[in-house]
């Protein structure tokens, strides 16, 4: 498995206790695999993420990345593991005002210590996967709200992750838009074999997954299981 959470539990301080935010939580999601995980603010959807995301260490429980465990490894370790193996699609985009589409995208080779000259074709080949090519140079202010989220997809990308977090990517979208962004990532997790995690308050975008479950007070249910590959005529 790509990304692997296993009896995963996670608590927060809450005044004289303890808070739970995932109760054993388990979930396996192999590479070139998207699965969805619903539910509503509070159930725990942004700590599932911080742990896949090995922001946060769990209580107890074992996360492994791209085949890597990622306990007992050092804050250095767990940020090269982080910017080589993970990408993450945020809420918002958040791109800098300055940057053309494709400098965004460039700022991550640097940060993991390459040439942004070198990383432009790479840049330019993700843009036109997600359908900005001709958009490589055109500033945020210039680009619409879902063209803006689909750089912030390409730049999670960058690195060649084994490992793609979406957190509510369509929450500020409309509809037709939002749908338009779930079935991108789907058709790229295929395409790049990703394991990749959405997660989201809309049910309706576990129907685009390969695997869904639902998260309520920290504890995650299977809705539907992995799909079967299609049989060969």
């Amino acid at each position: 498995m790509s990304l692997a959470l296993t009896g995963v539990t996670l608590t927060y301080p809450d005044g004289a206790g303890r808070l739970t935010a995932l109760d054993r939580v388990s979930l396996a999601v192999p590479a070139g695999h998207l699965t969805a995980v619903a539910g509503p603010s509070g159930s725990g959807k942004s700590s599932l993420l911080a742990v896949a995301a090995t922001l946060v260490a769990p209580d107890s429980g074992t996360v492994a990345v791209g085949g890597v465990p990622t306990a007992g490894l050092g804050r250095g370790e767990l940020a090269a593991l982080r910017r080589r193996s993970i990408g993450i699609v945020f809420q918002q985009p958040n791109l800098l005002a300055s940057l053309t589409a494709a400098e965004q995208l460039q700022v991550m080779a640097r940060l993991d210590g390459r040439s942004p000259a070198r990383a432009r074709p790479r840049a330019l080949e993700l843009l036109d996967a997600v359908g900005l090519a001709d958009l490589a140079d055109r500033r945020p202010h210039a680009l619409s709200g879902g063209q803006r989220q689909r750089v912030g997809i390409a730049r999670a990308l960058m690195n060649g992750p084994a490992v793609l977090l979406a957190d509510e990517p369509t929450s500020a979208l409309d509809r037709e838009r939002g749908a338009a962004v779930v079935a991108l990532l789907a058709r790229l997790t295929r395409e790049r074999g990703t394991a990749t995690v959405l997660v989201t308050h809309d049910r309706d975008h576990l129907d685009a997954a390969d695997a869904a479950a639902e998260i309520r007070d920290g504890v995650l249910r299977p809705v539907r299981a992995t799909r079967a590959a299609p049989r060969s005529p």
